[in-house]
């Protein structure tokens, strides 16, 4: 069983993985003053007794750094994963020069299109990988040049953000496309293997400018559409899909099993009818049903 969790930050990002395997990933960091003791207790107890660890940084605005700082002193970051780049900010906050420091030290590895790594996807006979794929950037495509050099300038990193992967064998798929933009998608369409998932956390938080284009829903099919944490006003609902909310629902927290995923969520009046009653005991306490993948 491997537990994801889909954090209820505010106006961000962050998720965790406590792999099926010795694996344990944290995917960006949206920590403040006023969420950071519950937020790194909780990833303490998740990643408690694994060996290999790694922080995965979609992009460097501040909603998906925020607290990294803290976070590195509390729970020390080995294995820093983000993609090659030399993005600057006019206003430079004491997380995002961290994220300069881990970004360009020893600690660094440059993820990009189909990379290979031990044990991100790569297993030996002493331990097995995580599971994590990357299907985008690839460094050599002429768009995504262009989003770096923007980044570099001081603009919107936005659309330097990687396209990930987590599936399990039997198990639930989930995709994580960052902060990347519609129109951005839609110059990239053709360069991108589109797998097919069960879970797809909608770019750029839910909002209508990280709108996915139907062309690629299509091809992704995925059975639940999870809407990040942003103003109501400025969010795409994705008419015609199941999705979950996380303004309503708070943290989200996917266990991984065998054909099926346990959704539990932090909101005790968050309820969908969408899903199978399985009647589990799950990890967090107000669970919602399950998905049948």
């Amino acid at each position: 069983m491997s537990i994801l969790i889909s954090y209820a930050v505010g106006n961000g990002d962050m998720f965790s993985i406590k792999h099926n395997s010795d694996n344990f990933t944290i995917i960006d960091s949206s920590i403040s003053e006023e969420n950071r003791d519950w937020i790194i207790a909780n990833l303490k107890n998740q990643g408690e007794a694994k060996k290999i660890s790694r922080f995965i940084s979609t992009h460097a605005d501040q909603d998906h750094i925020m607290g990294l700082e803290y976070l590195d002193n509390e729970i020390p970051i080995l294995n820093f994963y983000c993609v090659h780049n030399s993005a600057t900010k006019v206003n430079e906050t004491a997380d995002f020069k961290h994220y300069c420091q881990l970004r360009d030290g020893d600690k660094a590895f440059y993820i990009h299109k189909n990379c290979t790594r031990k044990w991100m996807n790569l297993s030996d006979n002493e331990q097995g990988s995580s599971g994590l794929t990357v299907l985008w950037p690839d460094v050599n495509n002429a768009d995504f040049q262009t989003a770096l050099q923007h980044s570099k300038e001081g603009n919107s990193p936005n659309n330097i953000s990687p396209i990930l992967r987590y599936s399990l064998e039997d198990g639930g798929k989930f995709l994580w496309m960052g902060d990347l933009e519609t129109d951005f998608m839609e110059k990239i369409e053709h360069e991108v293997e589109w797998p097919e998932v069960d879970i797809l956390f909608a770019p750029h938080h839910g909002r209508d400018t990280g709108r996915v284009p139907q062309s690629i829903l299509s091809r992704i099919n995925p059975s639940i559409i999870v809407i990040g944490e942003a103003p109501t006003e400025h969010l795409n609902y994705y008419s015609g899909y199941k999705t979950i909310t996380q303004n309503s629902a708070g943290s989200i927290v996917f266990e991984c099993g065998r054909n099926l995923i346990h959704i539990s969520v932090s909101s005790d009046s968050y309820s969908v009818d969408f899903l199978s009653d399985y009647t589990v005991d799950t990890y967090a306490d107000n669970y919602i049903g399950s998905l049948e993948v």
